[in-house]
């Protein structure tokens, strides 16, 4: 019955019917294995990620920055308790949907402490962080692979053969679960290839509410005119992880109540999937600490690291993420 009445006859805001949410968990979840399986591969951890920014100095910086990085580090750990103790759930799906949100805010808070930490700036947005910490880790060589993957502009023939780059050659698709690093290749590459088209389509949905884009006297972008405006814009617009990561984040807050908690087959389809949240998730707060580390001088890092340990509420210790 509420199959019938959400996908089939819609809602207020989708009257025409909803998605089916049978066709977009698989792929939620084969992105998070692939993640995993990747981030695995590299080794990311403390020690790895260190090492990895070992070029990387002491920058100086005034007591609201450093206690900025500080304090989204500590958010950013505290997501990742939250998802160690749902890894002791007997139900996926009681906790799959709130796994996510925990995931991405601990990513969201990681990045911007990696942003704080290297030019003093932070965005309280979603887009904004995802944006700074593009632009300012990112598009630098400073985050690790997969953490490293990005697009340099919408445009879809820059985007398409940037994908096809990272793939390598891998005949794995998102629609199934890898295994494999080849596989995994293929899978990240499926789930940046889809997210670049998604924020593609959004930007042009934004320029239609445009002036430019209305002066113009048309309604879509067949036109010459209108494919120069668009690609334009498309052209000025890179796409990184923490963009995906948002999006991610999107489909289980605000998709439709079906997704990630309905039918039969959906339990055996999450299977070990918070399990991959929270290594991928202990994976970037690895290597955002690292980072940090560098940043801030060992003997703060040091002192933040004891205090958390002594002082904390929550379960996990700073000590098994940053040292």
């Amino acid at each position: 019955m509420l199959y019938d009445r959400i996908i089939k006859q819609g809602t207020i805001n989708e009257r025409g019917g909803k998605p089916e949410p049978q066709f977009a968990l698989p792929s939620t979840v084969n992105w998070m294995r692939a993640l995993r399986i990747l981030a695995e591969d590299e080794g990311i951890d403390f020690g790895t990620a260190t090492a990895f920014y070992g070029k990387e100095g002491k920058r100086k910086m005034d007591v609201w920055v450093e206690n900025t990085v500080l304090e989204q580090l500590f958010l950013g750990l505290h997501h990742l308790s939250a998802l160690d103790q749902f890894r002791g759930g007997t139900t996926a799906a009681d906790y799959a949907r709130v796994g996510v949100l925990a995931w991405y805010y601990g990513i969201a808070n990681a990045a911007s402490a990696m942003t704080a930490a290297q030019s003093g700036s932070f965005q309280e947005d979603h887009a904004g962080t995802a944006r700074l910490w593009d632009e300012q880790i990112a598009s630098r060589g400073l985050a690790m692979a997969p953490f490293s993957w990005r697009v340099s502009s919408l445009v879809e023939k820059t985007y398409k053969a940037e994908v096809d780059a990272l793939r390598n050659g891998s005949a794995g698709k998102l629609q199934t679960r890898p295994s494999t690093k080849n596989d995994a290749l293929g899978a990240a590459a499926g789930y940046l290839s889809g997210s670049a088209k998604w924020y593609a389509w959004k930007t042009e949905e934004d320029l239609k509410r445009e002036r430019a884009f209305k002066e113009l006297g048309v309604d879509s972008f067949r036109s010459k005119a209108a494919r120069t405006l668009r690609d334009q814009r498309l052209e000025r617009k890179p796409m990184g992880f923490v963009h995906q990561a948002a999006r991610y984040r999107g489909k289980a807050n605000y998709r439709e109540a079906l997704f990630l908690a309905y039918g039969s087959g959906t339990e055996t389809i999450l299977s070990g999937y918070v399990e991959d949240m929270h290594a991928v998730l202990k994976a970037f707060l690895a290597m955002a600490g690292a980072f940090a580390r560098r940043k801030l001088g060992k003997d703060l890092w040091s002192e933040f690291v004891a205090d958390v340990d002594a002082k904390k509420a929550f379960t996990t210790r700073a000590g098994d993420i940053w040292a």
